[in-house]
C-alpha cells in the first residue's frame, strides 16, 4: 500500500496560472522521462516524418515547449494503442488530441489514464484530472481505481520529481486533489457494520504528514463494515499507548513513508510492540517495505499492496471485551 507520497508543507500557488511561470522549457531527457518516448526514436520521428522541430537555446541544445510535450504524450498513447507513426503524423495535433482522449475515455488500459492524469498535472488542469479520475471510478470502482491507476501514477509523479522534470508544485496540485477525491469517497460510504466488527486505529508516527495509504486504509476498512479510529498525520507516541488503553483496538494501522533521524525505524518499531503488545501492528510504507534488514516481533505484520492488507485483515481475530 506504499506510494511516494510529497511533503505537505504549504506551498501557495494559483493552478490556473500559467505552467510557464513553472516550467517553459523541456530537454529530450524530460520528453523521454515523461512520454515514455526514447530519444533516438523521437529523433527519427522528427526526420523522417517532421512531426515537430524543437526550438534550440542560445547554447544550441534542443529543447520542447508545453504544447509540443502535450503533442507527444497524445502520440504515445495513439501509437501503444495500435496507430502506426506514418498514419499518426498526417492527423493535425486536434485530430490527435481527440482520438486520444476518446481513447482514454473508453479503454480499460489503464496506462492510458495514467498518461491523462500526468498531462492534466503538467498544464493545471484540475478540471480533466477529476474527469479521468470520475470516469475511472465509474467503470472499475474507487479500489482498483486507487490500486492500478492512482498509486502507479504517484509513483510516476515521484520519478518525474526526482529527474527534475516537474516541479514541487506540480505533485501538491495532484496530491491535493487526490485526497479531496478519498475524503468525498470515504463520506459516501455507509456499509452496515460487520457481524463480527474489528476496531482498528490507524496513524502516522509523529512528524510525518503522508497520509495517502492511511486514507485508502480506511477506505477499505469502512467499505468492510470495520470500526475505525482514524488518528491522521503526526500523531506522538504517548499519545497512542492513551488511547489504545482507553479504546482498546483489535489491530493498529501505520504507514511510514520519511525516516525519522531522531527515532530509528528499528527502535520505532520495537516502540510500537511495547505500546501494543497484544494486538496485530499492520506496518506499510516506503521506509518498512524497503527494507529488508528489521527485525520484526512476532505482532508486527508488513503489508506491501491492499491484496496484503485484506488477506491479513481477514484473519485477524477480534479482541475479547
Amino acid at each position: 500500500m506504499s506510494t511516494r507520497e510529497t511533503q505537505n508543507t504549504e506551498i501557495k500557488f494559483d493552478p490556473k496560472k500559467s505552467k510557464k511561470d513553472f516550467r517553459d522549457k523541456y530537454f529530450i531527457k524530460d520528453i523521454e522521462n515523461i512520454t515514455g518516448i526514447k530519444a533516438y526514436t523521437l529523433r527519427i520521428w522528427e526526420q523522417r516524418y517532421n512531426m515537430l522541430t524543437p526550438k534550440r537555446t542560445d547554447t544550441n541544445i534542443r529543447y520542447y515547449e508545453e504544447d509540443d510535450l502535450k503533442y507527444l504524450m497524445n502520440v504515445s498513447i495513439l501509437n501503444a494503442n495500435g496507430f502506426k507513426i506514418s498514419k499518426i503524423s498526417k492527423m493535425s495535433r486536434e485530430d490527435v488530441q481527440k482520438k486520444t482522449l476518446s481513447i482514454s475515455e473508453n479503454s480499460s488500459r489503464y496506462e492510458n489514464q495514467i498518461q491523462a492524469l500526468t498531462s492534466a498535472m503538467l498544464a493545471f488542469d484540475e478540471r480533466e484530472f477529476n474527469k479521468t479520475l470520475s470516469i475511472s471510478i465509474l467503470k472499475v470502482g474507487m479500489e482498483e481505481t486507487v490500486t492500478q491507476i492512482i498509486f502507479p501514477f504517484m509513483q510516476h509523479v515521484g520519478v518525474l520529481w526526482l529527474s527534475g522534470s516537474i516541479h514541487v508544485a506540480h505533485e501538491h496540485f495532484i496530491t491535493n486533489l487526490i485526497r479531496q477525491r478519498m475524503y468525498v469517497a470515504l463520506d459516501q460510504l455507509n456499509p452496515a457494520p460487520a457481524v463480527e466488527c474489528k476496531k482498528f486505529l490507524l496513524f502516522v508516527p509523529n512528524g510525518e504528514n503522508h497520509d495517502m495509504s492511511l486514507l485508502f486504509a480506511s477506505y477499505i476498512l469502512r467499505s468492510r463494515g470495520q470500526q475505525v479510529i482514524y488518528l491522521g498525520t503526526s500523531t506522538p507516541l504517548e499519545d497512542l499507548n492513551k488511547i489504545f488503553k482507553l479504546h482498546r483496538p483489535d489491530a493498529v494501522f501505520c504507514a511510514i513513508t520519511n525516516s525519522n533521524q531522531q527515532v530509528p525505524l528499528q527502535v520505532y518499531i520495537h516502540s510500537l510492540n511495547r505500546t501494543f503488545p497484544d494486538v496485530p501492528v499492520i506496518l506499510t510504507g516506503k521506509q518498512v517495505i524497503r527494507r529488508r534488514d528489521l527485525k520484526l516481533p512476532s505482532n508486527c505484520h508488513v503489508v506491501a499492496t491492499p491484496d496484503d492488507f485484506n488477506r491479513l485483515i481477514s484473519y485477524l481475530p477480534a479482541q475479547s471485551a
